[in-house]
């Protein structure tokens, strides 16, 4: 016998396209087996009320350190279940857990311990596979990565990393190094999103990198730059090369700080939200109230202060992460910069969905598909998340 079928009702239901008023949605087994336009009645299932709220896909999280005061480069497989249950309150039924620059040493023992975790989480977003952010960055763009670990891509490193952990999913790195557009073309070959990250690249960098499979850009605006001049004669640089190149993803920090309304509206309007992902990139004060942190890994990490809703470091000199959780990102677009709620929803859910190959199975709320659902009040709070149909304690 499978588990007993559950049916969310008297809500709006978001579609990628469309809401649909006074939806009801039917689970069987972990999956929406039904639905619907109405209330329709299902023999024996357990009856659960959106109150005339939003019913709508959980949210999925390609770029995301920590939260709950733990970071995924703690050395702690505890780390990875308490990050994962923090993010699943705020209604993020996916990610992908983000490491940092860092030895090779390190890096393997982060994914030594993914692999561990990724067995015991049965309380918390489901793990997706790893993103690797660096060792392969630009100096001088590398922000509060660990300089004495960047490094150009090495192709013995990178090949016996991915040889031997097949949960890498995605690895940000700067296509201007030597030897990164190599790089590039083996992360491909093995089925690994490239992405362009912390990089002093120009347009014409980019653009040789997109075509060698570097399709999305890592926290836009972020570590990288727009138009800069060399001597006398100006460039376009990663920005100008993300708007101009129609088939290139972007992922955005819609914390309202890291990017403000301006920029957030500017994005949207030029990319929209088929092509943007909104992450959090959190470190370990997402959900954490106010006060000093670590950026980074607990031993040797960045001391930094979480006020005004970002982390910054003590000098106050400049943001040293995001303190966000996926709800937030979804309220601002929609607050923020004017954006329709499906269309914010969207950028949520099934645009990364898609952006990580998984939109068969997450990123919508269709038939077939995982119960990985939300319910949101009409100011957009949290009120449930449900994780393949397991409901979470908010």
């Amino acid at each position: 016998m499978g588990a007993k079928r559950q049916k969310i009702f008297n809500g709006k239901i978001i579609q990628p396209d469309r809401v649909i008023d006074s939806g009801c949605i039917i689970i069987s087994d972990c999956l929406i087996s039904a639905v619907a336009d109405r209330n329709i009645e299902v023999a024996d299932a357990i009856e659960i009320d959106a109150g005339g709220g939003y019913i709508a896909p959980g949210f999925v999280d390609i770029h995301v350190h920590g939260g709950a005061g733990f970071d995924f480069m703690d050395g702690d497989e505890n780390a990875f279940l308490k990050v994962a249950e923090l993010h699943a309150r705020y209604g993020t039924t996916s990610m992908l857990p983000t490491t940092l620059t860092s030895s090779r040493q390190e890096l393997q023992r982060a994914l030594d311990l993914y692999v561990a975790a990724d067995q015991k989480n049965l309380n918390g977003s489901q793990f997706l596979g790893i993103h690797c952010e660096g060792p392969y960055i630009a100096m001088n763009q590398r922000g509060a990565q660990d300089p004495r670990y960047v490094r150009d891509p090495d192709p013995e490193e990178y090949t016996s990393i991915l040889t031997n952990y097949s949960c890498i999913k995605r690895w940000s790195a700067a296509p201007e190094l030597k030897g990164a557009i190599e790089f590039g073309r083996f992360l491909r070959s093995r089925n690994v999103l490239p992405a362009i990250a912390h990089t002093d690249a120009v347009y014409e960098e980019a653009l040789h990198a997109f075509n060698n499979g570097y399709t999305l850009v890592t926290h836009l605006y972020s570590a990288m730059n727009g138009v800069t001049r060399r001597n006398a004669y100006r460039y376009a640089g990663v920005i100008e090369a993300a708007y101009l190149i129609d088939e290139m993803d972007v992922e955005i920090i819609a914390d309202g700080v890291h990017l403000p309304p301006p920029l957030l509206k500017l994005v949207y309007k030029i990319k929209g939200a088929d092509r943007i992902a909104l992450i959090t990139d959190a470190m370990r004060a997402a959900g954490m109230p106010p006060g000093k942190s670590i950026l980074g890994p607990r031993r040797g990490g960045l001391e930094v202060i979480i006020e005004d809703n970002v982390a910054k470091l003590p000098d106050r000199s400049s943001f040293a992460g995001s303190v966000a959780t996926a709800d937030q990102l979804v309220r601002n677009m929609v607050h923020l910069a004017g954006v329709p709620v499906v269309e914010a929803v969207k950028m949520a859910s099934l645009t990364p969905a898609r952006i990580m190959g998984v939109e068969d199975r997450k990123g919508s709320l269709s038939e077939g598909k995982d119960a990985d659902i939300v319910l949101l009040d009409k100011s957009l709070q949290v009120k449930k998340t449900f994780l393949r149909g397991k409901m979470v304690e908010i």
